[in-house]
């Protein structure tokens, strides 16, 4: 009590908490600050955690990197990036490219149904959209986040965890989430291994959840803004991201039939209106000598839930958000450049005049599954031009969230 001013310690001296607080100390009966003061806090701490898996080498942010775009980002001995994702064990590998986490929240329940197409497509039966919509992963087969969160950990190729107790014990290791549990669910993690899963789940869900996953802030969105506002973006009249945007809101490029889910200007547009289709993409040889993988990759049919051949080849219609930088593309990463992207849908079209894939130079590959494709949506857009490919190549990068826009290319194509 030496630093104690004199008439301090006199006020001290008299109070009945002295004992317990002393000069500069703290009261041991108030409650302490618990170690997560949220599930979304306690989420964020549990998707970097490699605790999570068999070896301890990876975490949910191994393949959905918040640096990179939420995708897997990591090269392979070519020095590209991976096509498909390593797992834990170091040896295996999937068969599909790790979708973006980014945006994912707003992917409703899995489901069938029917709706009207916000686009302005192509007249007659485009407008209309009757099939499933919805889920994560590339074919739907989770709900939701949580049940996504609960895929990876447990999956021998994945993260390779034996089971939900597995899991649970190394939870266990950290003191902090032992209180966090009790404190945001109640729990007592040693007691019930389901129920701290689920719980596990939940707090990873509620972070993806959050603006850190959809902050809204690409040029796109930023020449929503109303004028004035400082942090307004003004697309230039010459610019050739201009002439893609107008290209792609169009009835004559389709885009719009299934990458667009509000209304033209409307803010919060997540590029995806989630419905499912076959569009012929090509297998991916390179991605199938990592995973030895032999069979079809049958898309919505593989979903557990769905038993109808009519889904077969079908797969989910991912998000535009941050297009431009978390490459390689399509379901299994065939396509290393989003220009060729383009291309290929052209290609679909009769009179297209892209008849070579631009990255191999050779005709452009069967589809992997020929049966189901979306020949309505796909063929009856007009073709496109060089130019044209490349505005909207430059629309795309538009979609970029500020944090990712220094990843762009630096290439000249949008100048």
């Amino acid at each position: 009590m030496k630093n104690c001013p004199p008439l301090l310690l006199v006020a001290l001296l008299l109070s009945p908490v002295f004992m317990l607080s002393g000069c500069g100390g703290s009261d041991s009966n108030s409650p302490s600050s618990p170690p997560f003061a949220s599930k979304e806090a306690l989420g964020e701490s549990l998707f970097h955690d490699t605790r999570l898996s068999a070896n301890r080498t990876q975490s949910c942010a191994t393949c959905h990197n918040p640096g990179h775009g939420f995708v897997d980002n990591r090269t392979g001995a070519d020095g590209k990036v991976s096509p498909v994702s390593r797992g834990d064990n170091g040896t295996s590998f999937g068969d599909r490219n790790a979708p973006t986490a980014a945006y994912a929240r707003f992917s409703p329940a899995f489901g069938q149904g029917s709706h009207t197409r916000a686009a302005e497509t192509v007249p007659g039966n485009l407008k209309e959209y009757s099939g499933y919509i919805g889920g994560q992963f590339h074919d739907g087969r989770a709900n939701g986040l949580a049940q996504q969160a609960a895929g990876p950990p447990l999956n021998p190729i994945e993260m390779g965890m034996e089971s939900k107790a597995a899991v649970v014990e190394r939870l266990l290791e950290n003191p902090e989430y032992v209180e966090a549990f009790s404190q945001l669910y109640g729990l007592d993690l040693a007691a019930n291994a389901d129920a701290a899963y689920a719980a596990m789940t939940d707090a990873i869900a509620a972070f993806e959840r959050s603006d850190t996953f959809a902050p809204f802030d690409s040029k796109y969105d930023r020449s929503l803004l109303p004028l004035g506002d400082a942090n307004r973006y003004v697309y230039d009249a010459l610019d050739k991201a201009t002439q893609g945007k107008s290209l792609f809101f169009s009835q004559f490029t389709n885009c719009g039939a299934c990458h667009q889910l509000k209304a033209k200007g409307q803010r919060g547009e997540t590029f995806s209106n989630y419905e499912y289709h076959n569009i012929g993409v090509p297998v991916n040889a390179a991605a199938r000598a990592l995973s030895g993988v032999t069979g079809s990759d049958d898309g919505l049919l593989a979903n557990p839930d769905i038993s109808d051949d009519t889904q077969r080849g079908k797969f989910k219609v991912p998000t535009l958000r941050n297009v431009a930088v978390t490459g390689p593309y399509m379901h299994n990463g065939v396509f290393a450049d989003l220009t060729t992207v383009v291309m290929f849908y052209d290609h679909l079209k009769p009179e297209s005049d892209f008849l070579e894939n631009p990255e191999t130079g050779l005709p452009w590959a069967e589809p992997e599954v020929s049966a189901n494709m979306s020949n309505d949506d796909l063929q009856q857009a007009r073709t496109l031009t060089e130019t044209e490919v490349t505005a909207l190549v430059c629309f795309m990068r538009t979609l970029t969230d500020a944090r990712y826009e220094h990843l762009l290319p630096d290439d000249g194509l949008c100048d």
